[in-house]
């Protein structure tokens, strides 16, 4: 499947960045004020790390469903360790909570089951090929 994501500038702010992704256009990305941007939304960095969550709590909400297993919601923390970024490591640590969920092998499952989320595959076990080329304008 091909999806288009259109970022264009937002004028009059530093770096911020308007985002439109099928019909979703309050969506906004910024540099933290410390990099020199204003802070008004979330990084590019967020936006990946909390893929990786959203993702992971979708997929054992989906399996949860399917095997009717008393899951009410799923609670995700996603810590970033980007200290050693420049070196090539870049850490993710996920804290799981499943609301609901009292047996403690369905939780271990559930968290087994979110390893397998496409997000999770494909930041650890993909090769990602990006492409990139200047237009000109109309």
């Amino acid at each position: 499947m091909k999806k288009t994501i259109d970022v264009v500038s937002v004028r009059n702010h530093i770096f911020r960045q308007r985002v439109e992704l099928d019909g979703f256009e309050d969506l906004f990305v910024d540099v933290p004020v410390a990099y020199g941007g204003e802070g008004s939304a979330p990084d590019p960095h967020d936006y990946f790390d909390l893929s990786l969550g959203a993702c992971k709590a979708i997929t054992s909400m989906m399996y949860a469903k399917r095997k009717k297993w008393p899951l009410e919601g799923v609670s995700v923390k996603v810590h970033r360790d980007d200290s050693e970024e420049r070196h090539g490591i870049y850490r993710l640590d996920v804290e799981m909570t499943f609301h609901g969920v009292e047996d403690p092998e369905q939780r271990a499952r559930l968290e087994e089951i979110s390893h397998k989320c496409p997000i999770h595959r494909l930041m650890t076990s993909s090769t990602v090929e990006v492409s990139t080329r200047t237009s000109v304008e109309a």
